[in-house]
C-alpha cells in the first residue's frame, strides 16, 4: 500500500494561510498599518484605488527594514518580536507570528521599497504569488512602502465573492478606525481614488474621537480612569441621552488592541441599568491595560478575541468604574462655602424681624350640598356655583354597584328607581327620572360585555381562537405592518415628503457616509430630502411624511447603521436579504423606517386600536415573523390551558 500523506508546497500552504490572515482588502490594510505602527512611524499614509482590489499602498516613515530583513520579512513564521516562548506571553505589539507579508505575497503582487536611517540607499523587492520577482538595491526615503496590486488574483474565487466596491471600502474605513484610535498622537492620511478621506493629526484623545466621529461627541462623552492592581481603564463613555438602538460605536482595546468583547459589553451595559430604554446602546471607547501574561491573544487567527485570566474580576472593575463616571455626571453641584466670593447668607436678629405665621383663610360654614340661595352671601365661598341635588341622589350608588352583566330590561322595570306616571307626584320626579335615565346610560356604556381583545402589560395583544388563546406582540406586529406599507410605497413610488421648518444636520463618519452615499437614491425615493454640505455632513430638509414627532437625525443615523450592518452580513433568512425589488436597499430603509415609528411597548390601546392592528397584520404576507426573523405571535393551545386547571 502505498504512502498518501506529504508535504504541501510553500506556496499552497501560504495560500492556506493567507485564506485565514486576508480575507478581504480591509486584512491587508489592518496588517500594513499595525507593522508601520510596530516600525515607530510618526506620519502613516494610505493609498486605496478601487476599495483595494486594483491597489493597496502604506508609506511610513518608520526606522525601515536592512537588505536582509526586507527579504526575511515575507517568509512564513519570520519575525523580529519572538525569540523564544515566553516572549509569547509578553507582547507590547502589534503583529508578532510571521504570517502577514507571506500571507499577502502569496494572494497579490507585492512591491516593498525600504531604507534604515543608517544606510546610504534603499532596498526594492518584487514578489508575485510567494515568487521573488526581484530585488535590487533602490533610492528610497527613511522607512517603508510597500504596495499591494491585483488582491487575489492567483485565486478567483475568492476574488470574485468580495462584495461591492461601496462595502469593501467601508470595511477598510472600519479596520483604519480601529487603529488610529489607540494611537491619536500618530499622523494618520488616508486617500481613495484620489480623494483625501482621512487627514488626522496627532492630538488628544477626545479630539481624535472627534475627529473621526463628528464634533456631537466633543460634549457627549464622559472620562473613564481607573487603576487597579489588577487592570488600569481609561477612555470615554456617552452620555445617556446619545443612546441609539444601534450605535456602532462601542469599542474595547487591549494593550492598544482592538477586541470583541460581549461579556465585557454586557458590564457596560449593566453601569447603565434603568437610565436607558430596553434595547438602546451609547458609545464607549474604553481602553484596558493589562499585564500581556494575563491575557491570550493568539486565540483567533484575526486576534480580535481575547482570553482574559480574570475575566469575571474584570467585568466588576468595569462596571464600577462606567457607573462612577455616570453618577459624576448625575451628581447635583452643591454650593462649596470654601472658596472665594462666599454668598451673603444674613443673619437672623430676632429683636429686630419680626415673622408672622401664615394665615389659611376658610368658610367654616360652607356645605356644598346646599342651594347657593342658603349659602352664606358674607362668605368668600359665596360665589361658587352648585347644582340642586335630588333628594333620592343615593340611588346613583345603588346603580353604580350593581353588577355590569345585570339585566338592563330587569332594571328599567324597578318601580323605586324609575316611577310610572300613576306614580309620579310632580314634573319634579319627571326631571329626575330624565336625569337617571341619562346617568345609568352614561354608566351601562363604561362596560364591555366581550371585548374581543385584550391587552397584557401594555405589551401583547390576546386574543381567543379556535385552538386556544393567541399573544400577539405589539410592537413587532406593527413592525410587519409598516414595513410592508413602505415596500408598497417604493414598488409604487408613491412616498411623499414633509419639508421641515427648520432643516437639521448630521454629520458621518467616512464609513458610514459611504453606506450614505450608496443609498442616497433610495432614500430620496422613499421621502427623505438630503442636502450634501460638504465634511461627511448633510442638511435635513425633508423627512417621509407620516414621521411627525420622530427625531429625523436619530432616524437617519439608524437607517445607515443598519444598512451598514446589513452590507457587512453575508447571509441572512429574513426578508431583508432575499428582496425582489428593484431598488437598492429598500429593504434595508423600510424595516428601519418600520422600527422607528412602529407603536412602541407599553402603549396602552383601545380595543378598536387592537382590533386594526389585528386585522392589518393578517393581510400581511408573513403574520408569523418580522422582516429579520423575530416571532410576532404564538399561540397557547388549549388543550394546555385545559391541564393547568385539571
Amino acid at each position: 500500500m502505498s504512502d498518501i500523506i506529504s508535504l504541501l508546497p510553500d506556496s499552497v500552504a501560504n495560500q492556506i494561510a493567507a485564506g485565514e490572515v486576508i480575507q478581504r482588502p480591509a486584512s491587508v490594510v489592518k496588517e500594513l498599518v499595525e507593522n508601520a505602527v510596530d516600525a515607530g512611524a510618526i506620519t502613516i499614509h494610505v493609498i486605496i484605488v478601487d476599495a483595494g482590489r486594483t491597489s493597496i499602498q502604506v508609506i511610513d516613515d518608520g526606522k525601515g527594514m536592512s537588505e536582509t530583513d526586507a527579504r526575511l520579512s515575507f517568509e512564513r513564521h519570520a519575525t523580529s518580536k519572538i525569540r523564544k516562548a515566553d516572549d509569547l506571553f509578553a507582547l507590547h505589539t502589534m503583529g508578532f507570528r510571521g504570517e502577514a507579508l507571506a500571507s499577502i505575497a502569496a494572494v497579490a503582487q507585492v512591491e516593498l521599497l525600504t531604507r534604515m536611517a543608517d544606510d546610504e540607499i534603499g532596498t526594492r523587492i518584487q514578489i508575485a504569488a510567494s515568487k521573488v520577482v526581484s530585488q535590487e538595491p533602490a533610492a528610497a526615503p527613511v522607512g517603508s512602502s510597500f504596495k499591494v496590486d491585483n488582491l487575489f488574483y492567483n485565486v478567483p474565487a475568492r476574488r470574485k465573492f468580495l462584495k461591492s466596491n461601496a462595502t469593501e471600502l467601508s470595511n477598510i474605513l472600519q479596520a483604519f478606525e480601529r487603529i488610529v484610535l489607540v494611537y491619536p498622537d500618530i499622523h494618520f492620511i488616508l486617500h481613495h481614488n484620489g480623494a483625501e478621506l482621512q487627514n488626522l493629526k496627532p492630538a488628544s484623545l477626545r479630539q481624535r474621537i472627534t475627529d473621526v466621529y463628528g464634533r456631537q461627541y466633543s460634549q457627549d462623552l464622559l472620562p473613564v480612569e481607573v487603576q487597579t492592581t489588577l487592570c488600569n481603564i481609561t477612555g470615554f463613555v456617552g452620555k445617556p441621552e446619545t443612546a441609539r438602538k444601534k450605535c456602532g460605536h462601542d469599542f474595547f482595546f487591549v494593550n492598544g488592541r482592538y477586541m470583541r468583547h460581549p461579556y465585557f459589553h454586557k458590564a457596560v451595559v449593566t453601569a447603565y441599568d434603568r437610565m436607558l430604554p430596553e434595547g438602546m446602546q451609547v458609545p464607549y471607547f474604553l481602553y484596558i491595560d493589562v499585564d500581556p501574561a494575563a491575557v491570550d491573544v493568539n486565540i483567533h487567527p484575526t486576534k480580535t478575541e481575547i482570553k482574559f485570566e480574570n475575566e469575571q474580576a474584570i467585568w466588576q472593575v468595569l462596571t464600577a468604574t462606567v457607573r462612577d463616571a455616570l453618577g459624576r455626571f448625575c451628581d447635583v453641584p452643591a454650593i462649596d462655602f470654601d472658596v472665594q466670593g462666599k454668598p451673603d447668607i444674613p443673619v437672623f436678629d430676632p429683636s429686630r424681624d419680626s415673622i408672622a405665621a401664615p394665615k389659611v383663610t376658610y368658610n367654616p360654614d360652607y356645605n356644598p350640598f346646599r342651594s347657593h340661595s342658603e349659602s352664606h352671601s358674607g362668605s368668600d365661598f359665596s360665589s361658587v356655583n352648585k347644582k340642586n341635588v335630588p333628594s333620592d341622589w343615593e340611588q346613583l350608588y345603588d346603580i353604580a354597584n350593581a353588577s355590569p352583566f345585570s339585566s338592563v330590561e330587569g332594571d328599567l322595570q324597578s318601580p323605586s328607581l324609575f316611577p310610572t306616571d300613576d306614580t309620579a307626584s310632580s314634573g319634579n320626579h319627571n326631571s329626575q327620572l330624565s336625569t337617571l335615565n341619562s346617568q345609568f346610560q352614561t354608566l351601562n356604556s363604561q362596560f364591555d360585555p366581550s371585548p374581543l381583545h385584550y391587552q397584557y402589560k401594555g405589551c401583547y395583544i390576546m386574543t381567543a381562537v379556535k385552538s386556544g388563546l393567541m399573544i400577539i406582540d405589539q410592537h413587532r406586529a406593527d413592525v410587519r405592518i409598516r414595513y410592508e406599507r413602505y415596500l408598497q410605497q417604493f414598488e409604487n413610488h408613491a412616498a411623499a415628503t414633509q419639508q421641515m421648518l427648520f432643516p437639521e444636520s448630521v454629520r458621518f463618519s467616512p464609513a458610514e457616509c459611504v453606506i450614505l452615499q450608496q443609498i442616497l437614491s433610495s432614500l430620496s425615493a422613499i421621502g427623505f430630502d438630503l442636502s450634501d454640505l460638504g465634511g461627511n455632513t448633510f442638511a435635513i430638509n425633508g423627512i417621509p411624511a407620516g414621521l411627525e414627532g420622530i427625531n429625523p437625525v436619530s432616524l437617519l443615523q439608524q437607517i445607515v447603521t443598519n444598512a451598514q450592518d446589513q452590507s457587512f452580513c453575508d447571509d441572512s433568512a429574513s426578508d431583508i436579504s432575499h428582496s425582489s425589488f428593484l431598488i437598492p436597499h429598500s429593504s434595508d430603509i423600510a424595516l428601519s423606517l418600520a422600527q422607528s415609528v412602529a407603536v412602541p411597548y407599553g402603549q396602552v390601546l383601545s380595543n378598536d386600536e387592537m382590533e386594526q392592528l389585528v386585522n392589518e397584520l393578517f393581510a400581511c404576507s408573513n403574520v408569523n415573523y418580522t422582516p429579520n426573523g423575530k416571532p410576532i405571535l404564538s399561540i397557547l393551545p388549549q388543550t394546555d390551558i385545559e391541564r393547568l386547571f385539571a
